[in-house]
């Protein structure tokens, strides 16, 4: 049985809950694979557990710190709630890929580029090669979702806890949806003809499609899980919004102008799905729309648009902390989150 918050142990550190995420990932897609029916299900699986590899378990280790400083101590329920984010995030990375019409993450073909290799190997033609590893994409992405609400039952036995870990759960995944529709809607250019797309609507999308699900949600579940007071709880995940958004900003200028080799992923993306992110929406110039990447970069840089996006992100990065100084939140958390926050302005993928 997983052990609960509430039990008495040594105070667990990511380092030690780190190698126990990984096994209940294993674990999981494992046992997934062993009991789906033979063949094609099970085949699904096996690439499923792999698009897990790599990652940098960011949610997880949010989870953790906010876990341990509010007095947390079972590494057990901590890796399942990590474990569990580390799901939710993979369910929503191959949703999102399919919306972006990549088939590559993480400098390797994902699960829609596998399935497409796979169709033009049968000589499909490439539109239904690609529609076919789009679909199997999707289905994998249900598959991690229901995944993720899974392994967060096994993080506690006390009712009221788990209930409140299942709401912070559905706010994020609603929160998501809600983020990538607008993401949508913007997209192709049309926040820039339309005159829709301020910088201010950038950022609540940016807030509600990742920052959510990725900051506020594992900082207020390791919190919840801790059993912290409710004000402790909604300071950290203020506190987790304003650093994922700046995440987000950085995350917007890397997708433009950073190095594939480190981001792993075409610095092409967004500019060929014409994406509208902080530096399009500053910029506001209908110029970009139809032009090829290096023009759309050279439009962006003479318009000053990487130098206010990285000026924001410093911002939000800042009034995070002041407001964790302000929430007096523990010391071992306002340290951490400062170490965060500096890796957040200075990450290169």
């Amino acid at each position: 049985m997983i052990a609960t918050a509430t039990q008495t142990a040594a105070k667990p550190r990511w380092a030690s809950v780190a190698p126990r995420v990984e096994e209940l990932l294993a674990e999981f897609c494992a046992s997934e694979r062993a009991a789906a029916p033979r063949g094609r299900a099970q085949e699904l699986w096996f690439h499923v557990a792999r698009s897990l590899d790599g990652g940098k378990r960011v949610r997880p280790q949010l989870a953790c710190v906010a876990y341990t400083s509010f007095g947390g101590d079972s590494a057990e329920a901590c890796a399942a709630v990590g474990a569990a984010f580390e799901f939710l995030h993979a369910a929503l990375l191959l949703h999102d890929d399919v919306i972006d019409r990549d088939f590559v993450r993480r400098g390797r073909p994902n699960v829609a580029g596998i399935y497409r290799e796979h169709g033009l190997r049968r000589g499909l033609p490439p539109s239904e090669a690609e529609h076919i590893g789009a679909s199997v994409a999707l289905i994998a992405g249900d598959l991690l979702l229901a995944a993720s609400l899974r392994v967060l039952e096994r993080a506690t036995t006390v009712a009221s806890v788990r209930d409140s870990l299942a709401g912070v759960f559905h706010r994020a995944i609603a929160d998501a949806a809600a983020g990538e529709l607008a993401d949508v809607l913007l997209s192709g250019g049309a926040g820039l003809s339309s005159g829709d797309g301020s910088v201010d609507e950038v950022l609540e999308m940016e807030r509600l499609k990742t920052a959510v699900y990725s900051f506020e949600a594992p900082l207020r579940a390791g919190a919840i899980l801790a059993g912290a007071a409710r004000e402790e709880v909604d300071a950290v995940g203020r506190v987790g919004t304003l650093i994922g958004v700046a995440y987000q900003v950085i995350d917007d200028v890397l997708g433009t102008f950073g190095d594939e080799r480190q981001t792993g992923k075409p610095t092409t993306s967004d500019l060929r799905e014409g994406k509208l992110t902080v530096l399009t929406a500053f910029a506001r110039d209908e110029a970009l729309i139809g032009q090829q990447p290096e023009r759309v970069r050279e439009i962006l840089d003479k318009a000053g648009a990487r130098g206010h996006a990285l000026n924001l992100a410093h911002s939000l990065v800042t009034e995070a902390l002041d407001e964790a100084a302000r929430a007096d939140l523990p010391p071992a958390l306002r340290s951490e989150l400062t170490r965060i926050c500096n890796h957040v302005l200075h990450r290169e993928s």
